[in-house]
C-alpha cells in the first residue's frame, strides 16, 4: 500500500493519500481538534455518461437519460434493509447526490465514525436489483422529476443549456424524464454499476475528527478488489456555437428570473485556469464590483439572488449568471459590456488585488470546514486538480493571466439568456351593467 503526505506551506495543513490494492484512491485529512468527520465516497459517473465504451469491450454501449441518478437511489437499498436503517444505529446524517459529472455517497457524524465508513463503504459496494424494486423506484423518481419541472429556476437553467448545447448530454435533466427511465431495467442498472462502480474509477475522501490508521482498517476489511476497467466517454461532436440567443417561458413566479451563460471552449490549463477565472469573475461580478453596484443601484437585481458561477466538466465549459430582474436583457447587455469594456481598459491592479485576496480567503476559510474539504477535494481530483495546487495556482496568479483570461472569455456571439416571466394575468372583458 502507497501512502504520500501531501503539505501546504501556505496553509500549513496537512493530509495523505492512498493507493489503496483494491484499486480505490483514498485521501484522508485529519484535523486535530474537530468534533465531526465527513466522508464522501464518489464515481466519475454522472448523468451525461449515457454513451460510453469499455476498455474490454469494442462496441459503444447506450443507456437512457437519468440512469446514473436513478442508480444512486437503489443503492441505498439492498435485500435485507437499506443504509439510512444502518446508518440510524451510528447516528450518522447521511446523503447522496448525482451531477452531471459524479455521484457520490456521503455521511457526517461526530461519533461512531469507522462504524459509519464500514456501512458507507458496504453498502456502495453491494448493489441489488429486482424488477419490483425498480417500478416502485421508477414512480417515486417519476414525481421528482415532475416536481422539478415545476421549479422555476430549475426550469430556467434547462432552458440555458438546451440553448446554449446542441448535442453534449449536459443539456439534458440529471433525472432524465419520465419516459427515459420508465426504460431502465436490472440488467441496465448492473451493467453501469458493474462499469463506473469500478474501485479504480472511484475516490474516498475523509476529513475531520479521524485516525489515517483506523480508516485504513476498515477499507482493507472491507474493501473488495476488482479488475480495472477503464471507461471512454463517447460524446458527439459539440459545435462551438450556441442553438439560440434567447429563449423565454411563463410560470407562476412573482418576479421575472433569468439564467445568462457564455459557451466557452473546452480549457485544459488545470489549477491554473480554474484560479484564474475564479479571480476574474470575483472581481467582475462579486457584491463589491463595480457591475453589481450599477446593476443594484438601477434596480435592474436585488443583492439576494444575483450570482455567478463556472459551470463546467467533461465535453463542456461555460460561465453563468442567474438573479431575479425586471429587465433580464438589461442585465444581460450590462455583463457583456462590462467584459468588453475590462478588454478594453484593462484589469486595473487595485481591482485585481481585491478579487485575488478574496478568492484566496474564501479559500483557505474553506479548510476550517470537514465537509468543504472533502466535497472539494473529491471534486478536484474528478477533474485532474489537487486542493493544495488550486490555493498555490490563486496566490501565484497575476493581472497579466486574468487579462488574458478574458482576452478569450465572455464573448456576446457566444451568450444565451433564459427567462422565466410570471404568467400572464387573465384580462378582464366586459360593459357596464344597465
Amino acid at each position: 500500500m502507497n501512502i504520500t503526505t501531501v503539505e501546504s506551506k501556505r496553509a500549513g495543513e496537512q493530509y495523505y493519500v492512498v493507493e489503496h490494492p483494491s484499486g480505490l484512491h483514498i485521501m484522508i485529512y485529519p484535523k486535530p481538534g474537530f468534533h465531526s468527520a465527513y466522508a464522501v465516497f464518489g464515481t466519475r459517473y454522472g448523468s451525461i455518461d449515457t454513451r460510453f465504451r469499455r476498455s474490454d469491450e469494442s462496441d459503444v454501449s447506450e443507456v437512457p437519460a437519468g440512469i446514473a441518478h436513478f442508480l444512486e437511489h437503489k443503492l441505498f437499498e439492498n435485500e435485507d434493509c437499506d443504509a439510512f436503517a444502518r446508518y440510524a444505529k451510528t447516528g450518522a446524517s447521511a446523503n447522496a447526490y448525482t451531477s452531471f459529472d459524479m455521484t457520490c455517497y456521503l455521511f457526517s457524524c461526530t461519533r461512531n465514525v469507522y462504524d459509519s465508513l464500514e456501512i458507507l463503504l458496504d453498502f456502495v459496494q453491494a448493489p441489488y436489483f429486482t424488477e419490483q424494486t425498480i417500478e416502485k423506484e421508477q414512480g417515486i423518481i417519476g414525481q421528482e422529476i415532475r416536481m422539478y419541472e415545476d421549479d422555476p429556476s430549475w426550469r430556467g437553467m434547462f432552458n440555458l443549456l438546451r440553448s446554449m448545447y446542441h448535442v453534449h448530454p449536459v443539456k439534458t435533466d440529471i433525472a432524465g424524464t419520465v419516459e427515459s427511465i420508465a426504460s431502465i431495467t436490472p440488467e441496465m442498472l448492473y451493467r453501469c454499476y458493474n462499469t463506473f462502480y469500478n474501485l479504480h474509477n472511484m475516490v474516498l475522501c475523509i476529513a475531520g475528527n479521524v485516525e489515517v490508521e483506523k480508516a485504513l482498517e476498515v477499507a482493507d476489511r472491507v474493501l473488495k478488489p476488482c479488475d480495472h476497467v477503464e471507461v471512454e466517454r463517447a460524446f458527439p461532436q459539440e459545435p462551438s456555437q450556441i442553438v439560440q440567443p434567447y429563449i423565454e417561458e411563463r410560470l407562476p413566479v412573482l418576479f421575472p428570473l433569468f439564467q445568462f451563460g457564455f459557451k466557452e471552449e473546452l480549457d485544459h490549463s488545470g489549477e491554473a485556469g480554474e484560479a484564474e477565472i475564479d479571480i476574474l469573475l470575483e472581481l467582475m461580478a462579486s457584491d463589491a464590483s463595480p457591475l453589481f453596484r450599477s446593476l443594484l443601484d438601477q434596480g435592474l437585481v436585488n443583492e439576494s439572488s444575483f450570482g455567478y458561477d463556472h459551470f463546467a466538466g467533461t465535453g463542456y465549459n461555460a460561465i453563468l449568471f442567474s438573479g431575479e430582474s425586471r429587465d433580464p436583457k438589461a442585465v444581460a447587455k450590462a455583463i457583456c459590456d462590462e467584459a468588453e469594456r475590462l478588454r478594453r481598459e484593462g484589469i486595473g491592479e487595485d481591482a485585481f488585488s481585491r478579487a485575488q485576496k478574496a478568492v484566496y480567503g474564501r479559500t483557505l476559510s474553506a479548510l476550517n470546514s470537514s465537509d468543504s474539504i472533502a466535497n472539494g477535494m473529491a471534486s478536484l481530483y474528478f477533474r485532474g486538480q489537487e486542493l493544495f495546487r488550486y490555493i498555490d495556482a490563486v496566490a501565484s496568479a497575476t493581472v497579466e493571466d486574468v487579462q488574458r483570461r478574458l482576452e478569450k472569455m465572455m464573448r456576446a456571439e457566444y451568450s444565451a439568456l433564459s427567462v422565466i416571466l410570471p404568467k400572464e394575468e387573465t384580462k378582464r372583458i366586459g360593459g357596464n351593467k344597465s
